[in-house]
């Protein structure tokens, strides 16, 4: 049998970014040309096929951390596809791709709320002015405020600091305490763009949980930002407005394609 892993969670009316895994019975990643079809419900007429391009999640072995994605995991690479969803509710996925001479469909099913209802920052609104953890702020105990190991050196500057004064890219993202797999290597894959673009663009992670424990909740960022799940990816142009968002798994294409709206 053959699996969706979805790797969105928040859909609205419109054109939505859909990223997910298809994985076989044996927790394997079918790598293959791969589109999505789309429904209100498995027996009305299907919308698309909509493309869905692998993007890959393995960096240059000098930015991967002890989470990092290799080639044998489920999730070296993600697919993902723009979707339009015209109505609220629940809709009905089917992934195709094809391996070898054949074809496999993964069924899977995700809920489309209204544009009224998605409370998260989105392209064209001004970024929340939210602090983020530096370390000065962790008075140099950088494992207190990174829990990729090794920490990254993405904590120099205060969201709040830079936002509006130039371009920023700002990663919510918690390594080692992630609830998919998807978080060390979205952060290793922040390392290798900004050896590319940092001289242009700040690049800032910000850890997700008070004390990098779940049990005592989000940080104060993340609450500001109403985000309900991580990893989330959002670009700032230099005037303050949000360039770019990016929710879930999301490989070097993609964060290369956010990092450039904000330049």
């Amino acid at each position: 049998s053959v699996e969706t892993g979805l790797a969105t969670s928040v859909f609205t009316v419109g054109e939505n970014r859909l990223a997910f895994g298809v994985i076989d019975g044996q927790g394997q990643f079918v790598y293959g040309q791969t589109a999505l079809y789309v429904a209100p419900t498995p027996e009305e007429p299907a919308k698309g096929p909509f493309l869905a391009p692998a993007d890959v999640l393995v960096t240059e072995g000098r930015y991967r951390s002890k989470q990092a994605a290799t080639e044998t995991d489920p999730f070296a690479a993600v697919y993902a596809a723009q979707v339009p969803f015209d109505s609220r509710g629940s809709w009905s996925v089917l992934a195709v791709t094809r391996r070898g001479n054949t074809f496999v469909a993964a069924p899977a099913q995700v809920q489309v709320s209204s544009k009224k209802a998605d409370k998260i920052p989105d392209v064209g609104e001004p970024a929340p002015k939210v602090a983020t953890d530096t370390l000065e702020t962790a008075k140099g105990s950088v494992e207190n405020i990174d829990t990729r190991v090794p920490p990254s050196d993405m904590h120099a500057e205060s969201f709040a600091d830079v936002v509006g004064a130039k371009p920023v890219v700002l990663l919510f993202a918690t390594p080692q305490l992630c609830q998919s797999r998807v978080c060390g290597p979205v952060v290793d894959v922040a390392l290798q763009l900004r050896a590319k673009y940092g001289d242009q663009v700040e690049f800032i992670h910000q850890e997700v949980y008070v004390d990098n424990d779940p049990k005592k909740g989000l940080r104060p960022s993340l609450t500001e930002f109403k985000l309900p799940t991580e990893p989330w990816l959002f670009a700032v142009g230099a005037d303050g407005k949000i360039t770019a968002r990016l929710e879930g798994s999301f490989g070097l294409d993609a964060f290369e394609k956010a990092v450039k709206t904000a330049l």
